[in-house]
């Protein structure tokens, strides 16, 4: 046989076997095989080119990956999907030179046992494997990977390590004690304006590579002898890059450029923000910086406008939950509640509510520290605290702005508690936030901040409780039995197994089996029973017992109905549950 990337006979008939492709559709292939639009392609790259519709799968596309995996599968080779998220960026960038990798597409995965684990696109190559193992003098193993996903490590973490090990060199001193930040910097001052564009290039690169891994979160960590890079996506957090130590800060004074922060403060903490362009699209950027034992850390908060506006009915409500919550929110005065913890999705559901609610005859004005994301919409205020603009000093004068609906970023005090209850009781309604574990312990918050239960009662509207849960990759997820057993253990009535979804992982998910976010809701609207349970001071459990009787999904319950439906884990209503 001749070499499968260019023996059509026998990539037709895997294809077909397989089901990717029909007979009809192959018919129509062959007569096409010599034109001239083929040149210089072998078969796979021409038909994943063609974007064939598969045949086993409505709605996707055959790809190189498909075509690849299955010549794999039938030749006995070893097929690898690259996450560059799983990858060792030196052992890919320092084992092989960047030209022999880019000539060859072949790159080296990891060591083990003084063995070489090297992937390509061409694994019959057997010159390719004697070479490598003669300039790095060890024994190799070979894998097979698609050419786009082999050529996108190349671009990415070649292209990369050149600006940094470029901006490295230039920034190099001998004698720079790294632990005493106000040294290093003096000493590399002199030399950092040569080193702009490796920076800025290396800079633009980690942003588009975060945008594109859909991190919510940057972490740029100093440590002793180098610099962490880390990504957090769908809520997990990924060490991505160990870049020199040098570069550190130069990359720091580049981020903090960019967001018009005082870049000769380092001792004290900063916040700023800028925005970035992402394809056709922007992305707001919160910028935290912080001292912290080897220099200053920094946070970059990636926000984008579809994600924190996003519709209502697109937040994970239940159909009941959905209800209530529009009925909730359109009452004209009074306060509604949203509680969790740090990156539990409440600024997503307080935007998307205001979005909502938005009209050219309603007045919406917000008081955040700071502001998420800018809205045209709305009537924005930054909390100053440096030059005395609080949540409670800006709730004082709010009123004779004449607002319609007010948003408070959070209650963190028994003043600005007290602010928004009288907002509410003067005909204003009123969102707002608090860090409780679920809805009824928002009630106990209030009271401890030196709020009267008849005033809670009086203004309140209702409490939402929420928690972000992974969902199921829909590229791999495949069903899986849930025993009747582990459903009982949380309180869910189950007398046989139950069908729900699990991730196998794939290239989509870099092979996590999740991909996305979605809300898990506890709602409790505040019924005269409930009003009145809270004016005569009864306990939290008596209050979430006759919520429940009147129809409050808990938020273990509805992580269990995600579970069923098939878009979350159990893995992850086992981590909505102990939280």
């Amino acid at each position: 046989m001749s070499h499968p990337y260019y023996d059509h006979d026998y990539i037709f008939q895997i294809l077909e076997k397989e089901g990717l492709l029909s007979r009809d559709q192959i018919s129509k292939l062959i007569p096409r095989l010599s034109i001239p639009s083929r040149k210089g392609k072998d078969l796979v790259q021409w038909l994943d080119s063609l974007q064939l519709p598969r045949a086993d799968s409505a709605g996707t596309n055959l790809e190189e990956g498909d075509i690849i995996s299955l010549i794999a599968r039938n030749q006995k080779w070893k097929f690898r999907r690259l996450d560059p998220l799983r990858l060792d960026m030196d052992i890919v960038t320092k084992t092989l030179p960047a030209s022999f990798a880019k000539k060859h597409l072949v790159l080296p995965l990891s060591w083990e046992d003084g063995n070489l684990e090297i992937v390509c696109y061409d694994p019959e190559d057997k010159e390719l494997q004697q070479d490598v193992e003669r300039a790095c003098q060890a024994r190799t193993f070979i894998s097979v990977a698609p050419r786009r996903d082999i050529e996108r490590i190349i671009s990415e973490f070649f292209d990369f390590k050149q600006s940094i090990a470029a901006a490295e060199n230039v920034l190099k001193i001998p004698t720079a004690d790294i632990s005493n930040l106000e040294q290093y910097v003096r000493l590399a001052a002199p030399d950092l304006a040569s080193s702009d564009k490796y920076i800025q290039k290396a800079v633009d690169h980690l942003f588009q590579y975060a945008l594109d891994q859909r991190a919510s979160d940057i972490h740029i960590e100093p440590k002793r002898t180098q610099s962490r890079i880390r990504l957090r996506i769908d809520g997990i957090l990924h060490t991505i890059y160990r870049l020199p130590r040098i570069v550190h800060e130069p990359i720091c004074t580049r981020i903090k450029t960019m967001s018009r922060l005082d870049i000769a403060e380092k001792r004290r903490p900063q916040d700023g923000r800028l925005k970035v362009a992402w394809k056709e699209d922007e992305a707001e950027v919160r910028v935290s910086t912080i001292p912290v034992a080897f220099g200053e850390k920094l946070v970059l908060r990636i926000q984008s406008a579809d994600i924190l506006f996003s519709d209502l009915n697109k937040l994970g409500f239940s159909e009941r939950d959905f209800l209530t919550y529009k009925q909730l929110i359109q009452n004209s005065h009074g306060i509604v509640l949203v509680t969790g913890p740090t990156g539990s999705g409440k600024s997503t559901t307080l935007y998307s509510t205001l979005r909502h609610l938005s009209s050219p005859d309603v007045n919406i004005i917000t008081v955040e520290d700071p502001i998420e994301m800018i809205c045209e919409e709305f009537n924005q205020i930054a909390v100053q605290p440096h030059i005395e603009v609080t949540f409670a000093s800006i709730l004082r004068n709010i009123l004779r702005q004449d607002p319609d609906i007010v948003m408070i970023g959070e209650i963190r005090d028994g003043e600005t508690a007290r602010h928004a209850i009288q907002a509410a009781l003067t005909g204003h309604l009123v969102f707002s936030t608090l860090h409780t574990n679920d809805a009824v312990s928002a009630i106990t918050r209030l009271k401890d901040l030196g709020l009267d239960s008849y005033l809670i009662a009086s203004t309140l509207i209702g409490i939402v409780a929420q928690r972000l849960v992974r969902m199921v990759c829909k590229s791999c997820g495949k069903p899986l039995m849930i025993p009747a057993d582990h459903l009982r253990n949380f309180g869910y009535e189950a007398s046989e197994p139950a069908l729900a979804r699990k991730g196998m992982g794939c290239t989509s998910c870099r092979n996590t089996g999740y991909w996305g976010r979605i809300g898990v809701y506890e709602i409790l609207p505040a019924s005269d029973k409930i009003k009145e349970m809270i004016h005569f001071e009864e306990s939290e459990e008596a209050i979430k017992n006759q919520a429940i009787k009147d129809g409050m999904m808990t938020l273990k319950h509805d992580a269990l109905r995600k579970l069923l439906a098939g878009i979350t884990t159990m893995e992850e209503v086992i981590g909505v549950t102990s939280s």
